[in-house]
């Protein structure tokens, strides 16, 4: 018994248990932490890779709307390089990244905290993202099918991504190679409202067609 109160005073002081009178309990933000490292750590060479090469693409002093994912978190640590930026996002990953960059100036939308992926959704992020005009919006994908659907795991996104291509002069994709034969749920938009795909392969013969038939510039990164 002095073995198992000793362990489980240990892992309540590592903040992997809580404890509370007669018992414990796994942490409430534990699973949506977990996860989210997890999906941090999967492809993150070719994540990197597609960020110096979207990093290298945008100009300093450009002002962009960056989505959710991370591969988008994976753009705003290369743009710590950049100087003259400024950023409207509803994604407080992306927020907290730039909140070490001395020369970007960082808009954060309202809305519903999302858990999972601390993103900001609902129509108070939606309105907060029309009253700017921006160069380039960023966003990424749980999954592309062969016809171009880009899709996540529900339509909560779609509202917020229609209002980054509306707002947006241009339109950036960022994607791993994986995502062009992962399956998702919802559509939220397709790759023909792209302007820009950046990836770190080739993607399949028909997608590289489709893109070529909706003029959308595509970018393997190096």
């Amino acid at each position: 018994m002095q073995t198992v109160r000793r362990d489980v005073q240990r892992l309540a002081e590592a903040g992997m248990l809580l404890r509370f009178h007669g018992g414990v309990s796994l942490p409430r933000q534990a699973p949506a932490v977990s996860a989210w490292k997890e999906r941090q750590a999967m492809k993150a060479d070719a994540k990197a890779r597609i960020a110096r090469s979207v990093a290298a693409a945008i100009p300093d002093g450009a002002t962009l709307m960056m989505g959710v994912g991370t591969t988008v978190e994976a753009v705003a640590r290369e743009l710590l390089n950049k100087s003259g930026l400024t950023v409207i996002t509803y994604n407080l990953h992306v927020a907290t990244l730039l909140s070490e960059h001395t020369d970007c100036k960082v808009h954060v939308a309202g809305g519903i905290l999302r858990g999972r992926d601390n993103a900001l959704e609902g129509d108070g992020a939606v309105q907060f993202l029309k009253q700017y005009k921006v160069d380039i919006g960023i966003i990424s994908a749980l999954g592309i099918d062969p016809d171009g659907a880009i899709r996540d795991r529900d339509q909560r996104d779609r509202p917020v991504i229609e209002a980054v291509h509306e707002q947006a002069r241009e339109t950036w994709l960022v994607a791993d190679s994986s995502k062009f034969t992962q399956q998702a749920l919802a559509q939220v938009t397709s790759l023909q409202n792209m302007d820009r795909v950046f990836t770190e392969a080739l993607p399949p013969q028909h997608i590289t067609q489709l893109l070529h038939e909706a003029q959308v510039a595509l970018t393997i990164a190096p």
